[in-house]
């Protein structure tokens, strides 16, 4: 435990932990208060990145809203309670209701902050294998599916994402990124990696950014291509059949590397380049160009990331983006993506779990990357028969706010049996629960992100260690995790024993007065570091500002393959088939008084649902807009500033419009993860929001049929004036 006098501050190096970025920081605590975050310069890897979600942290840490004891709902308030009342009594209540519905009658929604803890999935997986419950829904079923599908396929497995060398490329084509704003940062980290680019650049190296909206990276790059929402996948096909067409492809690494060959030519050969033009309103001429160039570059890469997957067609276009990558020979080589292995074999981990081969109980779907998606929550709660959900944990998750068709998930949600919440407040998505449970914060708690070392573009670890304690009755979620199963009276991680070990080390523990002995998550991040390659846990604790304990290599790929014969499998025969059925359906069109596709932005200093209610983090505004182009919005007759309102088939929202040329023609721009209420569950005050919700606006189907995510970034919409 961190020990702090009044009169004399302490500085704790440690990282950030609310994206894959992990900035190294310098918290500067004073009287067991942080008085100050910032930047630690002398982390050799990742502090360049550091930005105003890492410097207010502290906002939300002594946020005055912030849920410190469990809280029990009692009619329409809250009552503080104490732990061994809350486990005793969800406990005694969840196994009432497996004992009536069966297991999947429990079920689990984690938002993105749970991923960024050593320690809280990890303990959930185990309490969920204990109960054998499958229902398990997450964020990334509405952002990053697709790109587990397409590793799956494609490599052998869910988490096998190679990482770019940025410093060696000479072309960089961008689809869906925007790296000026993310970081370079997405399922990957790259520090510092837009301005390593444009290093780059100006060393002679060319950017395309392929996207419908003019962002920040788009004003850096030589070319812009403003393509239409959703069809991505037309335009990386294109490049595709050009390069087959005309014998521009990687022989060498086609042959030895990949397997499906014929069967990529064929789709390419069949599929008519005017057709993909006119599909993703870019010029055939300048496609052909795009093609040639990024063939011909000595070093490229293609980078696909959420612009991509948030449309029908997002497995396809992540697809095809390794695809190119793949037959142009980008992949194992400079200026190309690489294979980095990290201190731990994830992928070699992730094997010796056996996949569950579980299906949706109504739409008979199956899992992606162990997830069902989240669309199909609502009719999963309201709909009787075995199996029915009747209680849920929603650990660190707004997805009332996060996925599609909020307002029919949120009335779902209200006729729980059982809503028990993990967080530091009560967000739109807590309103109806019957527990509010006081999450740590990552400045309170310990953490090692063993499991994403090989997601850094450079061999790196840091041991996260925390700032101050957390205030109040305020726990880790693991602790609730273990102690619930054992007030299950459930085995642990599904095995038998574990129960008695975890109970025996608590007795040795209590009676040497030692709380280190007890198990928890310390004893697994001493043996992860045991096992693994190339570090010890003496070196990782003499380095406190963080460690790149090697050097960037190549020729790794192979052996980090997971595909039985060792190749990377182009071809796999549901994408194929997919891209068939894109080319036979019709040309995009809108339908009647919806003229508009509804795309996203991202702002640097925001963090979709979890952050946007934090009064400090936006210099910039604290709320999002309605983004038009200048022709459209004359054609409406909207000028700067007027409210709109913008609504489609399933909602509609107002909010102020801001006339820009940044989007294409036919394209609004309204921000995600706005309008999440925060409320006072003590006293009952109003409610604190900024923003409006844009996802009411979109549907929950249709979805992408390979990833199950739904088109958040291309649903149609209508706009009207309401006045000044």
């Amino acid at each position: 435990m961190l020990e702090v006098t009044p009169t004399s501050p302490q500085t704790v190096h440690t990282f950030c932990r609310y994206c894959l970025a992990s900035c190294g920081v310098d918290v500067t605590v004073e009287a067991g208060r942080v008085v100050k975050i910032s930047a630690d310069k002398q982390n050799p890897h990742s502090w360049t990145d550091f930005c105003a979600k890492g410097r207010t942290a502290a906002q939300l840490v002594e946020h005055p809203r912030r849920i410190t004891r469990p809280m029990r709902r009692v009619g329409e308030s809250y009552v503080e309670a104490t732990w061994d009342e809350a486990i005793a009594d969800i406990a005694a209540r969840m196994s009432a209701i497996i004992e009536a519905g069966g297991p999947d009658a429990v079920a689990t929604y984690t938002g993105n902050p749970s991923g960024f803890s050593s320690s809280n999935l990890l303990f959930m997986t185990g309490w969920l294998d204990a109960i054998g419950s499958q229902n398990r829904y997450y964020v990334g079923s509405v952002d990053q599916n697709n790109l587990h599908v397409v590793a799956q396929a494609m490599y052998g497995s869910q988490l096998f994402v190679p990482v770019s060398d940025v410093d060696n490329c000479d072309f960089f084509l961008l689809v869906g990124a925007n790296p000026a704003v993310s970081a370079w940062n997405w399922v990957e980290s790259v520090p510092g990696g837009w301005k390593r680019a444009l290093a780059r650049q100006r060393q002679g190296a060319t950017i395309v950014v392929v996207d419908p909206v003019r962002t920040e990276s788009a004003e850096k790059a030589d070319l812009h291509l403003a393509i239409r929402p959703g069809q991505d996948w037309a335009l990386l096909l294109g490049m595709v059949k050009v390069i087959f067409d005309e014998g521009l492809e990687h022989r060498e690494d086609c042959g030895d590397l990949a397997i499906g060959m014929p069967e990529l030519r064929a789709l390419a050969s069949a599929a008519d380049l005017d057709d993909l033009a006119a599909r993703c309103d870019i010029p055939r001429a300048d496609i052909e160009t795009l093609a040639r160039d990024f063939a011909a570059a000595l070093g490229a890469m293609v980078i696909t990331r959420t612009g991509v997957s948030l449309h029908l067609a997002g497995t396809i276009g992540e697809w095809l983006g390794h695809v190119l990558n793949v037959i142009t020979g980008r992949m194992d080589r400079s200026g190309g993506r690489r294979f980095e292995r990290g201190y731990v074999d994830a992928l070699k981990l992730a094997a010796f779990a056996k996949p569950v081969d579980h299906r949706s109980r109504l739409q008979d779907r199956p899992m992606v990357a162990g997830h069902h998606g989240l669309d199909e929550l609502p009719d999963e709660i309201t709909t009787p028969g075995q199996g029915q959900i009747r209680a849920m944990v929603i650990n660190a998750g707004n997805p009332v706010v996060s996925g599609p068709d909020g307002a029919r998930l949120d009335a779902a949600l209200a006729q729980l049996d059982l809503l028990v919440v993990i967080d530091l407040l009560q967000r739109e998505s807590h309103r109806h629960a019957h527990w509010l449970l006081p999450a740590a914060h990552w400045l309170e708690r310990d953490d090692l992100l063993a499991l994403t070392s090989g997601l850094h573009d450079e061999p790196y670890v840091q041991y996260g260690r925390r700032a101050v304690d957390p205030p109040g009755e305020a726990r880790e979620e693991w602790r609730f995790f273990l102690d619930l199963t054992l007030a299950m009276k459930r085995p642990f991680l599904g095995m038998r024993g574990v129960n008695q070990f975890v109970k025996a080390t608590r007795a040795v523990a209590n009676a040497t007065r030692k709380p280190s002995l007890a198990f928890g998550p310390h004893w697994i991040d001493r043996m992860i570091i045991g096992l693994s390659r190339g570090i010890s846990w003496r070196a990782v604790m003499e380095h406190p500002h963080g460690w790149v304990f090697g050097k960037r290599e190549f020729g790794h790929l192979r052996t980090a393959l997971r595909t039985e014969d060792k190749r990377i499998h182009v071809a796999p025969a549901e994408f194929v088939d997919r891209a068939r059925e894109l080319l036979s359906e019709p040309h995009p069109k809108s339908p009647a008084g919806r003229p508009f596709q509804l795309a996203n932005s991202r702002r640097r200093h925001s963090m979709n649902s979890w952050l946007n209610d934090i009064p400090g983090l936006h210099p910039s505004g604290k709320d999002n807009h309605a983004v038009i182009n200048a022709k459209d919005a004359a054609a409406l007759g909207i000028a700067d500033g007027d409210r709109v309102r913008v609504f489609s088939d399933v909602g509609a929202v107002e909010l102020a419009a801001v006339v820009s040329d940044r989007p294409r023609p036919g394209v609004v721009i309204v921000d995600h993860g706005w309008g999440s209420r925060v409320f006072d569950p003590r006293g009952g005050a109003e409610p604190i929001s900024f923003g409006v919700n844009r996802n009411l606006l979109v549907d929950g189907s249709p979805v992408d049929p390979l990833s199950q995510t739904p088109a958040l970034s291309s649903a149609w919409v209508g706009v009207e004036r309401l006045g000044p």
